[in-house]
């Protein structure tokens, strides 16, 4: 980890735990307990009405101020957060989010001078934050020699050179100064690009007339296949245009930079509330920002706030060429939120216009296939399949979750083919090594491939309770129980209720002769709630046996097979 990001996590941290040694003897316990839960839930707005109702028992009370606070900006309803971050500036109470807040609502009104006053007074985000904030700041008030003279004192603070560059370079495209911006940009052969710094880069050498070095810059970044934004950008530099500067217009939308960059940042190592709060500063700021409305969105999915990260998908508007990946987000939360059929209208009105975008067609795929409609799954992927490149990268998971779909419909030959073609374009998969190479064990076939596969698939991901599972099941099914057991064991370990890892477990005790343990591990398996199916037969193991139950399938018992009968 960086300097520069162990920094910004400390700051973070402390920001937002809650002060310690408060006294809540005033407070309304009950409301804040509630908000207490309600914030461990990650359910934002139950958390801001419960710290608010507590407030009004103890008005002055930090640690409800700072928790309502987080609330509200969690929610991204900045204005009801203002309100608490003014009261605890006039309580003078410390709290770095009180402190953003604050210099978003007065960014928003052009109130730049209040945020060279906070800082005067000793408010503080953060160093990088502060930094980049004045620089922008004094954009705002007009005064771009010295904004640049702040950019200048951010480039010479260690750790913050590639950040102080980059924002100066926006500030002086910004007014129009693209030799200068460009130079700034040039003269780092190491300069480390962000999408929107090198969208930014590619803008200003456009506007100077240089559509072939924008061309081999772009290309260089994102390669052959692009997003769907960058492939515009660049049909518009193959076609000669001059393209406008339009990644950081302003110094609103700078700020919101500024913000964006600390959620990237600390992003994989904070928790993702912590991300949140810096993404909503960004989107509220600038609404138009489409990667932190993205980032805001994906989030909040994460931390299972379904309807809230409904809310900002559609935040995206219909005419960017982001839409259609913020409609398959948006599909995505309604399905985990458990609401199918408007997934599915979701799909349906994108399939409509964009009749030939793969992702909509694997997306209906997978939903048809969760609804157990799987020939209609397997026509959606099979459309996918037909629009995807030959060299797409995620042509591969299209042919396994088809594969996955003809093996449901009992269609073996063509799941296997399916499979195979997922292998052949990637390799070393375990999911796909793993299904292939359990589902070969099950029907017995090519168990030494079998075997091959899933340790393969095990050495990748060795501490993955059902590809432990399937590399015992396939010694089992080899006649190899003692060492079965021992990988089964550990299976068990690593996904202790899962009902077909206990069964298994089951089975390989009952092959080895501990058979008490069998049955203990059958019990526990049907506690667990298997398939109706599988219940009824570990309901016969249950009763008579392993080898009684073989028998009766018509295959050979297993002590029989060892010659212990």
């Amino acid at each position: 980890m960086s300097v520069l990001r162990k920094i910004l996590i400390a700051g973070m941290t402390a920001a937002l735990c809650a002060p310690g040694g408060a006294a809540l003897a005033q407070a309304d316990l009950g409301a804040y307990l509630a908000g207490r839960q309600a914030a461990g839930a990650n359910d934002f707005a139950q958390g801001a009405q419960y710290f608010s109702a507590a407030l009004q028992a103890d008005p002055g009370n930090p640690v409800l101020l700072e928790s309502a606070l987080t609330s509200f900006v969690a929610l991204g309803d900045f204005d009801k957060a203002e309100v608490m971050a003014r009261e605890m500036v006039r309580l003078r109470l410390p709290s770095q989010i009180a402190d953003l807040v604050i210099n978003v609502a007065d960014a928003k009104t052009g109130n730049w001078y209040g945020i060279f006053e906070a800082l005067e007074s000793g408010r503080s985000v953060g160093p990088l934050v502060d930094g980049l904030t004045q620089g922008w700041a004094h954009m705002g008030n007009g005064n771009i020699r010295r904004a640049l003279a702040q950019f200048d004192q951010v480039i010479e603070t260690a750790n913050m050179t590639m950040y102080g560059i980059t924002h100066k370079a926006y500030a002086l495209a910004s007014v129009g100064d693209f030799d200068g911006a460009e130079a700034l940009f040039s003269a780092r052969p190491d300069m480390q690009y962000s999408r929107k710094s090198a969208i930014a880069h590619i803008e200003i050498l456009s506007q100077l007339g240089r559509n072939p070095q924008a061309l081999d810059l772009l290309d260089g970044i994102f390669g052959s296949q692009p997003d769907a934004g960058v492939a515009a950008l660049r049909a518009a530099l193959v076609a000669g245009e001059a393209v406008p500067f339009a990644a950081v217009p302003t110094p609103r939308a700078g700020l919101a930079e500024v913000y964006i960059t600390v959620a990237g940042l600390v992003q994989t190592d904070v928790p993702d509330t912590f991300t949140l709060l810096f993404a909503r500063a960004a989107t509220s700021l600038a609404p138009e920002n489409t990667p932190a409305l993205l980032m805001t969105a994906g989030l909040l999915e994460d931390l299972g706030q379904y309807d809230l990260a409904n809310a900002a998908y559609t935040g995206v508007a219909r005419d960017d060429l982001a839409f259609p990946s913020a409609e398959l987000g948006r599909a995505d939360v309604l399905r985990a939120a458990g609401r199918q059929d408007a997934a599915m209208e979701v799909l349906q009105a994108l399939s409509r216009s964009y009749p030939d975008m793969p992702r909509v067609f694997a997306a209906k795929g997978n939903l048809l296939r969760e609804a157990d409609r799987l020939e209609d799954a397997k026509a959606a992927y099979t459309r996918a399949l037909a629009l995807y490149d030959d060299a797409a990268p995620a042509k591969w998971i299209v042919f396994y979750t088809r594969g996955i779909a003809n093996h449901q419909l009992d269609l073996w030959p063509e799941a296997e083919a399916d499979f195979r073609a997922a292998l052949a374009l990637q390799p070393d998969n375990p999911q796909i090594l793993n299904y292939l190479g359990y589902s070969l064990v099950e029907r017995g076939e090519k168990l030494d491939e079998a075997l091959a596969m899933i340790e393969t698939a095990v050495a990748a991901l060795p501490d993955n309770g059902a590809i432990v599972d399937s590399l015992g099941w396939v010694l089992f099914q080899l006649g190899d129980f003692q060492q079965a057991v021992e990988i089964l064991e550990r299976a068990a370990t690593l996904e202790p209720v899962d009902p077909v890892i206990n069964d298994h477990l089951g089975d390989a005790y009952w092959a080895v002769g501990r058979t008490i343990e069998a049955r203990f591990q059958w019990q526990r398996a049907l506690s667990f709630n298997p398939a109706e199916a599988d219940a009824q037969r570990i309901r016969d193991k249950l009763s008579s046996g392993l080898d009684l139950v073989l028998i009766a399938e018509g295959k050979e018992p297993l002590r029989l097979a060892r010659g212990n009968d």
